[in-house]
């Protein structure tokens, strides 16, 4: 399974659309691009092998495996990006503004009810990072 996220980047934080087969699951919210600097900057455009996670604060996540010069990050719930997030990737319902959204955990769930079943099933499941051009 391959999904895609086609970002946009503002100095207020990323937006992004997450799809799967030409098919919007949900929209997303990241720290702006401060070259792959920890804590605040999104992570750099590539494709990721996506795990479970278990979180202490956010519980079973999806996780991000091998980020360059980066760890931890995972898909989790946020509503706004400089606020919340240290590099992770929030799903949400709808992008309000950049780096802002609402919906959060809606989305989130909407997510992980299309990728947990294939890792389940043992199936890889990559997320691919691109900019819209």
């Amino acid at each position: 399974m391959e999904l895609l996220l086609n970002r946009t980047y503002g100095e207020g934080g990323t937006n992004g659309k997450i799809s799967y087969q030409g098919k919007l699951i949900c929209e997303s919210i990241e720290l702006p691009w401060r070259n792959n600097k920890r804590n605040i900057s999104c992570i750099p455009e590539g494709r990721y092998l996506l795990v479970k996670r278990q979180h202490s604060q956010h519980g079973l996540q999806l996780a991000l495996s091998i980020v360059p010069n980066r760890e931890a990050i995972l898909i989790h719930p946020a509503n706004f990006a400089l606020r919340e997030l240290q590099g992770c990737i929030a799903p949400v319902s709808k992008i309000t503004g950049e780096g802002q959204g609402t919906y959060s955990r809606i989305a989130l769930e909407r997510l992980q009810g299309l990728v947990y079943p294939a890792l389940d099933a043992g199936e890889k499941v990559f997320l691919v990072i691109t900019s819209i051009k």
